[in-house]
C-alpha cells in the first residue's frame, strides 16, 4: 500500500489590523487563492509529505524555531515578479534575512523534499493570477502600505485537498 500524504505549508500569519486588509485586497484583485490563504508570509511553500512524517517534521520545526529569536517584520510598498510570474506584493522591507534563514532551516528537515522554481524571496502576495489590470490596479492601491510588528512564531498548515489551508501548530520563536 503506497504511503499516504499530506500538503503541508508553514508560514509567518499578518496579524490584524493588517491581515485583513492584505487578504481583502486579494479578494478584490479577484485572486480564487483569497478565500482559501489568508495573508502570509511563506517560510515553505505547499510541500506534499508522507502524513507519517507529519510528527518528525512538527520535531524539525520546534528546533528551528528555539533556535532562532524572534524579530521585526516591517512591510512596505509593493512589489511584482512580473514577467516570470502574475504576481503582485506587498514587499518585506525588514525581515528579509530572518525569513531567508527561517526558510532555509525548515527546508533543510529529511521529510522534506522541494525542489524551488525560484530563489526564495520572502513578500506577501496581494494578487495573483489575475488580469493585467487588476494586478496593475493591486500594485498601485498598496503602494504606500506599511506595517511593523513582532514575530514570534510561525504555523505549520496542513491541506486536505480542498477548501482552506488548515493551521495545525504554532512554533514559537526563542
Amino acid at each position: 500500500m503506497p504511503p499516504r500524504t499530506t500538503k503541508v505549508g508553514v508560514a509567518v500569519d499578518i496579524p490584524e489590523p493588517w491581515g485583513s486588509v492584505l487578504t481583502a485586497r486579494r479578494a478584490e484583485a479577484g485572486d480564487p487563492q483569497a478565500a482559501f490563504v489568508p495573508a502570509h508570509v511563506t517560510l515553505l511553500g505547499p510541500t506534499e509529505v508522507d502524513a507519517d512524517a507529519l510528527p518528525a517534521i512538527e520535531k524539525h520545526l520546534a528546533a528551528v524555531a528555539s533556535a532562532h529569536p524572534s524579530f521585526e517584520l516591517h512591510l512596505r510598498g509593493t512589489g511584482t515578479f512580473r514577467p516570470l510570474t502574475q504576481v503582485v506584493f506587498v514587499a518585506v522591507a525588514t525581515g528579509i534575512g530572518e525569513c531567508e534563514r527561517l526558510a532555509s532551516a525548515i527546508a533543510a528537515a529529511e521529510e522534506i523534499d522541494r525542489q524551488l522554481k525560484f530563489p526564495y524571496h520572502p513578500h506577501v502576495t496581494i494578487a495573483q493570477d489575475v488580469t493585467p489590470e487588476a494586478l496593475d490596479a493591486a500594485y498601485e492601491d498598496l503602494a504606500d502600505f506599511e506595517a511593523r510588528f513582532e514575530v514570534d512564531a510561525f504555523t505549520l498548515f496542513l491541506h486536505g485537498g480542498e477548501g482552506a489551508w488548515q493551521p495545525r501548530r504554532d512554533f514559537p520563536l526563542r
